[in-house]
C-alpha cells in the first residue's frame, strides 16, 4: 500500500499509509533501522459501545499536510460513531520524537464517552526477538526497548500527563494476534510487562459535552538509553506538546520558503507541489548525508529487499535539485557522504546503506569467467557533475578543497582510464540496472562529468589535468556521435555492445568499421534525455530534437492517464502486455518531466516555454491529496505502482520548476534589455 504523509527530521522518520496507519519507523538514521518491519501500527476509536479502527470502511479520510510544512492535517469522519477527528502529526524538527495531536468532536449533540487507542507493533532493530515492553509508573507511559534502542510512548490532555489505559502482550506467537484486539471492547487489561515478540496498546478517555471538542496528545520518544527517553518525555511535557508542534510547523515553513523564488507564473497545483516536494525530499535525507531512494517498506514483502539505500545516481540528482532550491547544507552533506563511500580507485559501487556500508546488489563481479566491475558508471559521473553544479551555485571553495582529490581528480582519471580505444566508456550497467553495455545515458553523463572536472582543475591551477579532462570529454562526444547515432532512423541508440560480446537485446543492428564493431540497441528509451541534460549537447541540437520527438511519440501512454513510459515494452510492473504499441509501459514521473525539461531548455520564446506547463500539471494531477508522488502509475486507473513516495520523483519536480522559473526570468530580462537597446 502506498505510503503517505511522511514526517521526519533526518534522524527519525515515520511513514503512514493511505489509510492513516503508521507503517514505517526509522531511527536513528533515515533508512536504518525500520523498527516496525512494515507492520501496521493501529489507531482506533471506541464511542458508546461501538468501535472502529481507522482502516474500517465506516471512516472517510483526507490526508494532507498543513500548507508549506511537515505537520499533517488528517480529517477523519465517521457517521456511525457520530465523530469528527482532526489529527496533526509531526516529528519535532530537532528532537527524535513523534508528536500526535488528536482533536475529537461530537456530531450527535449528546454527551459522549469516547476512548482513543494507539497500538504499537515494533520489531526493534528489525527483529521481534528479545524485545521488552513495560509500563513505567515514573512516567505513566510504556517503554519498549532492546539493546541500545529505546522507545517511550506517552500522552496527555490539558490536565495531566500519562496514559489512561494500557495493555502489553505478545504478537504472532502461539496464535496471539496482539494487544490491539483487547481495545475493541473499549477497555485494556493493564498487563504491565512482556518480553520476546511483544506489542503494546495505550488508551485515552475523552468525555465530550454535546457538540464539543476535546484535544489529546500522544508522543513516541526515541533514544539510545532509558534515561534519554525519560528525559525527552519530560521535556515534551514541560515544554508542552502543543508548543512543540507549533515550533515544528514554523521551522518547516521557514525552511521551505527561505529562498525567494516567484512561483506566481505557475498554476497553483504546481506551486503547491513544488513546496511539498521540497519537504518530502527532506524526510528522505539522513542527517549524515545519505539520500534514500525510498523508504516505503512494502516492496520488501514482495521482492525480499527495499529501496532504503543510497544510490549515488539518485543522490546526485536529488542533490542537484536541492542545489537549485538553495538547500546547500543538505547537498554538502551528501557530497561528504559520497567522499566517504567512494572506492579508493575512483568509482562508486552499486548502492550504499545510510551508514555508508556497501548495500545489497545483483551486479556480478565475474562474467563468462572474467572479472568485471559491478558498477553503473553513470553513478560516478553524476556525482562529479552535481558537485560542479553545487560549486557554481555557492562558490564554497573551502568546502570543495577536501573533496577535490576524492570526488574530482580520482573519478575523472578513472573515467579516462575506463574507456575503449574509441574513447567511449567501457561496458557497465545502465541506470535502470537491467542491461550491461555502453549506454547513451552513461556516455552523456560521463561527458558532463569530464567537463566539470576540467573546470575544477582549471580553478585549482591543474592546467595539464584540465586539458586532459577536456580532451577526453571532446573525444567521447565525437565517439558518441560516431558510434551511437544512427542516421538511417535519425535517432540515438540506447546502448552499444561490442560485437564480440553476446547480447540478448532484440531489435539491434550492427555498426561496423575497420577497427571494431558495435551492436546497437535501437529501443526507444527515455533515458536518452541525458544527451542535453548534462551538457553534452544543446537542447536545440537537431539530433537531440529528433531524439526527443521520437521518444515523445513512441513512449507517451495512449490512455486517458497519459504520461511517459521508460522504454518500449518495459516489463517492470508491466500492466499492458498486448497493446504495447499504445502502452509502451507504465507512466513515470521522471520520464514525463524530462520532456518538460527539454521544452524549457530549448525554448526561444515564452510561448515555447509554455510547452512545459501541461507536463507539470500532469505530474500534479498524479500526486495524492497530500502531494506524495509514486515512482510510476497504472496506465488505466492512474493508481500508484511500486514505491511511494519516490525521492527521485519529487527531486525532478523541484528541478523542473526551478529550471522553468529561471528560464522565464532570463527571457524577460533579455526582452527588457532588447527594449532598452532599441530606445
Amino acid at each position: 500500500m502506498p505510503r503517505d504523509i511522511p514526517v521526519g527530521n533526518g534522524d527519525l522518520l515515520v511513514n503512514f499509509d493511505e489509510l492513516y496507519r503508521a507503517r514505517d519507523l526509522y531511527y536513528p538514521m533515515v533508512g536504518r533501522h525500520n523498527h516496525t518491519g512494515g507492520h501496521v501500527q493501529r489507531f482506533g476509536v471506541w464511542a458508546d459501545d461501538a468501535f472502529a479502527w481507522v482502516d474500517d470502511p465506516s471512516w472517510t479520510r483526507v490526508l494532507r499536510y498543513l500548507p508549506g510544512t511537515l505537520v499533517t492535517e488528517v480529517r477523519l469522519h465517521n457517521q456511525q460513531l457520530g465523530l469528527e477527528i482532526v489529527c496533526n502529526d509531526s516529528v519535532d524538527f530537532h528532537e527524535p520524537v513523534l508528536l500526535r495531536r488528536v482533536a475529537v468532536r461530537d456530531l450527535l449533540g449528546t454527551k459522549r464517552d469516547v476512548r482513543i487507542f494507539f497500538h504499537f507493533d515494533l520489531s526493534i532493530n528489525e527483529s521481534p526477538v528479545g524485545d521488552t515492553a513495560n509500563y513505567d509508573p515514573g512516567t505513566g507511559g510504556i517503554v519498549m526497548y532492546k539493546e541500545d534502542s529505546y522507545f517511550l510512548v506517552n500522552g496527555s490532555n490539558h490536565a495531566k500527563c500519562g496514559v489512561d489505559q494500557w495493555s502489553i502482550g505478545t504478537k504472532r506467537v502461539g496464535g496471539a494476534e496482539g494487544t490491539w484486539r483487547d481495545a475493541e471492547d473499549g477497555k485494556l487489561g493493564r498487563n504491565n510487562i512482556s518480553q520476546g515478540s511483544v506489542d503494546a496498546t495505550i488508551g485515552f478517555d475523552v468525555l465530550l459535552a454535546p457538540k464539543s471538542e476535546q484535544v489529546i496528545f500522544t508522543w513516541l520518544a526515541c533514544g539510545r538509553s532509558f534515561d534519554s527517553v525519560k528525559q525527552l518525555d519530560r521535556a515534551v511535557w514541560n515544554k508542552g506538546p502543543e508548543k512543540m508542534v507549533t515550533r515544528t510547523q514554523a521551522y518547516w515553513s521557514l525552511w521551505a520558503s527561505k529562498e525567494p523564488i516567484d512561483l506566481s507564473p505557475l498554476p497553483e497545483t504546481v506551486r503547491e507541489l513544488y513546496t511539498t516536494s521540497q519537504l518530502i525530499l527532506r524526510t528522505q535525507v539522513d542527517n549524515r548525508g545519505a539520500i534514500l531512494a525510498a523508504t516505503d517498506s512494502d516492496v520488501a514483502h514482495y521482492a525480499g529487499d527495499h529501496y532504503a539505500y543510497c544510490w549515488p545516481r539518485d543522490g546526485a540528482l536529488v542533490a542537484h535539485a536541492l542545489v537549485l532550491a538553495g538547500q546547500s547544507e543538505l547537498s554538502r552533506n551528501f557530497f561528504r557522504y559520497a567522499a566517504r563511500v567512494i572506492h579508493k580507485n575512483g568509482y562508486f559501487l552499486h548502492k550504499y546503506t545510510p551508514a555508508g556500508n556497501l548495500a545489497s546488489s545483483w551486479h556480478p563481479w565475474t562474467l563468462q569467467g572474467k572479472p568485471v566491475l559491478p558498477i553503473q558508471q553513470d553513478e560516478t559521473a553524476l556525482v562529479l557533475w552535481a558537485l560542479r553544479e553545487h560549486f557554481e551555485a555557492f562558490r564554497d571553495v573551502e568546502f570543495i578543497k577536501p573533496l577535490y582529490n576524492s570526488l574530482v581528480i580520482q573519478p575523472a582519471t578513472w573515467m579516462l582510464e575506463h574507456r575503449d580505444h574509441h574513447g567511449l566508456p567501457r561496458m557497465s550497467w545502465d541506470l535502470w540496472e537491467e542491461r550491461r553495455g555502453i549506454h547513451t545515458f552513461t556516455v552523456a553523463a560521463t561527458i558532463g562529468a569530464l567537463v566539470a572536472a576540467g573546470k575544477f582543475a582549471r580553478d585549482f591551477g591543474d592546467i595539464d589535468k584540465a586539458a586532459t579532462f577536456e580532451e577526453g570529454a571532446e573525444r567521447m562526444k565525437e565517439a558518441l556521435l560516431a558510434h551511437l547515432w544512427n542516421p538511417a532512423v535519425s535517432r540515438f541508440a540506447r546502448m552499444a555492445t561490442p560485437l564480440e560480446t553476446p547480447s540478448a537485446s532484440v531489435g539491434t543492428i550492427p555498426i561496423i568499421d575497420n577497427v571494431q564493431a558495435y551492436t546497437l540497441d535501437m529501443t526507444r528509451d527515455s533515458a536518452n534525455f541525458a544527451l542535453f541534460a548534462f551538457g553534452a549537447f544543446r537542447a536545440g541540437n537537431p539530433m537531440v530534437m529528433s531524439e526527443m520527438k521520437s521518444l515523445r511519440e513512441r513512449l507517451w501512454v495512449q490512455t486517458a492517464i497519459g504520461g511517459c513510459a521508460r522504454y518500449e515494452k518495459d516489463y517492470f510492473h508491466q500492466v499492458e502486455r498486448l497493446r504495447t504499441d499504445e502502452v509502451a509501459g507504465n507512466p513515470w514521473v521522471i520520464c514525463t518531466l524530462w520532456h518538460a525539461q527539454h521544452a524549457i531548455a530549448k525554448a526561444k520564446s515564452l510561448d515555447e516555454l509554455q510547452e512545459a506547463i501541461p507536463l507539470l500539471e500532469w505530474t500534479a494531477s498524479r500526486a495524492r491529496p497530500s502531494g506524495v508522488l509514486a515512482e510510476q502509475f497504472h496506465p488505466y486507473s492512474g493508481d500508484p505502482i511500486s514505491v511511494s513516495p519516490l525521492t527521485w520523483s519529487h527531486a525532478t519536480v523541484v528541478t523542473t520548476v526551478v529550471q522553468y522559473i529561471r528560464r522565464r526570468d532570463q527571457m524577460l530580462l533579455e526582452h527588457s534589455q532588447t527594449d532598452v537597446a532599441g530606445i
